[in-house]
Formats: C-alpha cells, structure tokens, sequence
C-alpha cells in the first residue's frame, strides 16, 4: 500500500516527506498504456503532486502540476489533494526516445530543456494561486526544486524515481522525497544536510532495499533529531463523474449540445485520468439544451 509521511528536525530547521507511489504509478501505466519513458515522467510527476499536495494545509485544497516542454511527450498533469492523493495523464503516452548512455531512461529528452512548469493551488477561497518556472532539464525533479527556490524562495531538494522493468516495461517501484530548509536554519544545520543529500541515494534504490518511508527521511535528516508529524495512505484517485461531465457540456450553447451526438444518436465522453466513459443520447442531450435555453430566457 502506498504511503506518505512528513516529518520535522526538533530544532525546526528541516522539513522533509516521503511517499512511495508504487502502485499508483502501476494503476496510471495501465489506465494510460505509457511506454517505459512516459511511464517514468508521469511517475515522477504524480510523487512530486502527492508530496506537494499533502502540504496544503486546507482540507479540499487541490494542487495541479503541468510540465509543458518542447519534447515528444507533450503536456504532463498531475492533480493532488490535500491527503495527497493523485491523478494525472500525458499527452502522448507512446512516446519512445532513446536511453541515456547509462541505460537509464531519458526523461529530460521526453519531456524537452526548454519549456514551462507550472504549479496551481486551489484553496477553495477565491482565485487560485498560480506560478510557473522555466524548466531545468525536464527531468521533474530539479524542475520542482527550481519552482521553490524561485516562485517561494523556499531552498528545496526534490528527489523522484520510478523504476521500470526492461523487459516488460512495467513500473515496478516509485516514490518521492522533498527536504525543505526552513526559514531560522543556521548554516551548521543547512551545511549538514547538504552534506546527506551529497550522499543520498535514489528513491528507488531505498526503495528496492526495503527502506521504509521513515527510514528515507531519517537518512536524508541523519545527524538530527526528527519527529513524524503525519502519515496517511496515498491511492490514485479520480473524482470525474457523470455530473461533472454534465455540468461541462452544459457550458456550451444549447444549439452545440444537439449537435454532438454521432450518426448513431449517442455522445461518448472519456475521462482523460480514469478512462471512464460517459454516454449521452440524443433524448438526453435534448434535455440538456432545453433545459438551458429555459434558463437563459428566466434571466
């Protein structure tokens, strides 16, 4: 089961969360059929998503993560809840590029250097706060901790990975961390902790060693007393329903709705996180419109 935890140094220096994503890495590779490459960018961007969203503090706040760049992948989203709970898709999921010399996944080449990230917090209180960076190397990690440094001046190193099998292509492990310094920090804490994240391995290498999510804060906090302020499960989440798609095609002019059933009578709308499928017949879709050109002559 996958899991999020936040934890703190007692000095109040560092802030550091961990979550492991495994399976909801696994449920988006077979809602969306990515290929090994896609499947490691969408990895990396749900984890950062659940990690970032489990720190808004408001209880139905949402965040959405959207990296734009100028490579084959396309747009990659990710949307988070307050428990860090996560969904997401990318826009061409078959995408291939070629690996690294290393044999490591080339995200950053699937993705594209060039390019914006941007980060929307909905409270629910008004208008949403939006930011956006130019990206750092597509490679989603550096690109979050680009967004902090930046947009909230916050000194942050964000570690992501999916491992994906070579063979089958099918994701196998996945998680996350983040490790903020706080404001307060003196240098002998910030020194220190430059000094573990010098040596911290991959998350998904403490991951394939059975590291717990306590075990990967404590590493990357080692040489300070830490406390777990929360931990929850995290799931891979979907909140679309036939309401919600309801409500969307009610936004468009009631001469459109009747025209968007095919030949044989009937509208399908697919949800582009779950894969869903929503159907609407003509009678239905008559309805619709009816019901909004009433609406419209009361105002």
């Amino acid at each position: 089961m996958d899991r999020i935890i936040r934890c703190i140094t007692t000095d109040g220096s560092i802030m550091a969360s961990a979550v492991e994503t495994t399976d909801i890495v696994y449920t988006a590779q077979q809602i969306h059929h990515t290929s090994s490459v896609t499947t490691a960018a969408l990895g990396r961007l749900l984890s950062a998503s659940s990690l970032m969203g489990n720190m808004l503090k408001k209880k139905d706040a949402v965040i959405t993560l959207k990296i734009k760049g100028n490579g084959p992948a396309g747009a990659i989203v990710a949307i988070a809840d307050s428990s860090g709970n996560c969904r997401g898709y990318v826009e061409h999921p078959e995408v291939m590029v070629p690996n690294k010399p290393n044999g490591k996944l080339d995200v950053g080449m699937a993705i594209g250097s060039e390019g914006l990230l941007s980060v929307m917090r909905d409270l629910g209180e008004g208008e949403p706060y939006i930011g956006q960076v130019e990206l750092v190397s597509g490679e989603i990690g550096d690109d979050i901790s680009q967004y902090f440094a930046i947009s909230e001046q916050i000194p942050t190193v964000c570690a992501l990975g999916v491992l994906v099998d070579r063979e089958s292509s099918q994701s196998l492990l996945s998680g996350g961390m983040l490790i903020q310094v706080l404001p307060g920090a003196d240098s002998a804490a910030i020194e220190k902790l430059e000094r573990n994240v010098a040596v911290l391995e991959p998350v998904t290498t403490m991951l394939a060693k059975g590291m717990s999510m306590e075990d990967m804060c404590r590493q990357a906090l080692e040489g300070f007393e830490m406390e777990i302020l929360d931990e929850s499960p995290v799931k891979y989440v979907c909140n679309c329903s036939e309401d919600r798609v309801t409500r969307a095609i009610s936004t468009l002019p009631p001469d459109d709705i009747r025209t968007l059933a095919d030949e044989s009578g009937k509208m399908e709308a697919k949800c582009q996180y779950c894969g869903k499928s929503y159907e609407f017949d003509q009678q239905h879709l008559e309805a619709l419109a009816t019901s909004l050109e009433r609406k419209n002559e009361e105002k």
